[in-house]
């Protein structure tokens, strides 16, 4: 296998894992309402479980509200349950045409845990990322034995990959940052 092929392929699996990260961060609950706190939600829909966002509209209409107008009332009971199983921390609350959720505020205490579980996230996402790093420069040595290519050209590729790595751990350090500032305000 080139070097480049395993430079890009290293570099594709690092973008996953910084995707994955981003997905885990936006479904943490800052005390602020977020259609995105109710992606992992599924309501049974003619016996079938669905995606909340596939039986109705979800808007936000001001930071500690959100609504979800059903396409169909008879939607309602089982949108309002599957919220209540999803153990949101939230109470969904049917006036028979739409579904309002309160999103209280947090307690300080509660914002120091959910900082610490975003960091647990982002240091999960990092060790992800540097396994990534370890498999590719263990490929650039494997392949540099079988395809003979020189040594020069896997140390630059190990350059390379190590350059992704920084960049990836950065992001990750800035989405971080990002996060624990949205958390921590009121």
């Amino acid at each position: 296998m080139p070097v480049k092929e395993i430079v890009d392929e290293a570099s594709h699996a690092m973008a996953k894992a910084f995707d994955h990260v981003q997905n885990q961060l936006a479904k943490v609950r800052t005390g602020r309402a977020s259609a995105s706190m109710l992606d992992s939600v599924k309501v049974e829909y003619y016996g079938e479980p669905t995606p909340i966002g596939q039986v109705g509209s979800i808007s936000v209409p001001d930071a500690r509200t959100i609504v979800i107008q059903p396409w169909d009332r008879t939607v309602l009971g089982p949108t309002e349950k599957a919220i209540l199983a999803a153990n949101l921390g939230v109470t969904p609350q049917n006036d028979g045409q739409i579904i309002r959720i309160s999103v209280p505020p947090l307690t300080e205490e509660r914002r120091k845990d959910i900082v610490k579980q975003c960091k647990k996230i982002v240091e999960d996402g990092k060790l992800a990322v540097r396994n990534v790093r370890r498999d590719a420069n263990d490929d650039l040595k494997k392949a540099e034995k079988t395809e003979h290519f020189s040594e020069d050209d896997r140390k630059r590729g190990e350059d390379d990959i190590q350059k992704h790595t920084d960049k990836y751990v950065k992001d990750l350090d800035t989405i971080l940052g990002a996060k624990e500032k949205e958390v921590m305000e009121e």
